[in-house]
């Protein structure tokens, strides 16, 4: 039995995740493939406990209290790897909207590499496809400032802010070789720059 490919879109707020996932998912399932789509934060049954200390980190900011949160939050990504994924079809497209990026590593100070030795040793499966959709920090702040939601974060308020955990999040998506997918034109081109992706690892299968 094929394992189904785990692909993952990460990034920063407003760079247009979810719309790319829904437009890549009626794609893929219009070419007759199984996709799964699952969200990090809706998977993790521990996710009350871990914004409470999210919220007490916000409150109290210290590297001690930022690193049981990157720890609660790889406990669940394991959680989610043994639980959640091990559970889909097999040969099918399972697609997440964030994984990694869901820590406060691209605005703190856990370093991350730091953070993802945390997920390695807790056995937190690594995705077979990582894509990092991207855009300028202006451009998916201003994107994410006219959504309904606003920016919906609960640790960035500022501008200035945004653009370090956009840099930062650049930063690891260089030094892993994640795909990088810059979100800045038409939702079409990402599109399918992310189906091509998929696809090319598929065939290398």
């Amino acid at each position: 039995m094929n394992r189904p490919l785990f692909v993952s879109l990460d990034g920063p707020k407003g760079t247009g995740k979810t719309t790319l996932l829904e437009a890549v998912t009626k794609l893929l399932r219009a070419d007759n493939n199984t996709v799964i789509r699952l969200c990090e934060k809706k998977s993790d049954p521990y996710r009350g406990e871990t914004m409470t200390l999210v919220n007490e980190l916000v409150r109290n900011p210290t590297r001690d209290l930022e690193l049981r949160v990157c720890e609660r939050l790889a406990d669940s990504r394991a959680w989610i790897s043994q639980h959640v994924l091990t559970k889909q079809p097999p040969g099918s497209i399972i697609l997440i909207d964030r994984w990694y990026p869901s820590d406060a590593a691209f605005r703190r100070t856990i370093p991350f590499t730091e953070i993802l030795q945390l997920n390695l040793e807790r056995n937190v499966r690594v995705p077979d496809l990582h894509v990092g959709v991207v855009t300028a920090p202006d451009i998916s702040w201003a994107r994410a400032a006219a959504r309904r939601r606003g920016l919906s974060s609960t640790v960035i308020h500022k501008l200035e802010e945004h653009v370090a955990c956009t840099n930062g999040f650049e930063r690891a998506m260089a030094d892993h070789g994640w795909v990088l997918c810059r979100n800045e034109g038409t939702i079409e081109d990402a599109t399918m720059q992310v189906i091509s992706e998929i696809y090319k690892v598929l065939r290398a299968r």
